[in-house]
């Protein structure tokens, strides 16, 4: 019985893509998964993008498929990955989220596993407001949120600047976006996988 784990995201610099690649591969690592990474639609005009030197770095993961709102039905698990805008999810994420009226509706969502990762500029950006304020959408459509326990002990590392809560796996791209996913939050990305991955894979069998 193979186990459908869906990671849906939205980078406009890359910070939150890699997040997401790593969060695949620990899914992956679960015996019976498999693994679906997804973007959501862009809204930010082409030439607004160019200007800003986003549109180069989505270049770079352009490869990845744009999500459609009814397949998430599809997924046993979905862990979704948006940059924090203001303490809260992006607008592209609210928007695709936004079109899963029709899912709510059915019943559509009700009973999968829903996991939250995040990217914010500074430590203080708003990391947990950004993934807790996700799980109002998930509860609404009836999913099972899971997030990082303390067995993951890279949560509690103190001897680095590091992102990482117990809500989701986070990454800090510093102000000017040059700070790369740093090796402590890709293994925690990659703890939120396979935990998330194993879950579904317990409730489904």
């Amino acid at each position: 019985m193979k186990i459908n784990v869906q990671i849906v995201f939205y980078s406009m610099y890359g910070h939150t893509c890699k997040m997401a690649e790593a969060v695949a591969e620990g899914a992956r690592e679960v015996e019976d998964v498999e693994v679906s990474l997804y973007q959501v639609p862009e809204l930010v005009p082409e030439e607004v993008l160019e200007r800003g030197g986003a549109k180069a770095a989505r270049a770079a993961f352009a490869h990845i498929p744009v999500a459609k709102p009814e397949q998430l039905a599809e997924a046993d698990a979905i862990i979704f990955g948006t940059p924090t805008r203001f303490g809260n999810m992006c607008a592209q994420m609210r928007n695709f989220l936004d079109q899963t009226g029709p899912l709510w509706m059915k019943g559509g969502l009700i009973g999968k596993v829903g996991s939250v990762f995040t990217s914010t500029a500074t430590q203080h950006g708003g990391q947990e407001t950004t993934i807790t304020s996700f799980h109002s959408t998930l509860l609404h459509h009836g999913m099972i949120i899971v997030g990082v326990p303390y067995s993951e002990q890279r949560l509690v590392n103190m001897s680095e600047i590091t992102g990482g809560t117990h809500y989701g796996a986070s990454t800090l791209a510093g102000g000017d976006g040059s700070r790369q996913p740093s090796e402590n939050e890709l293994a925690i990305a990659r703890f939120q996988g396979r935990h998330v991955a194993r879950i579904a894979r317990t409730l489904k069998g």
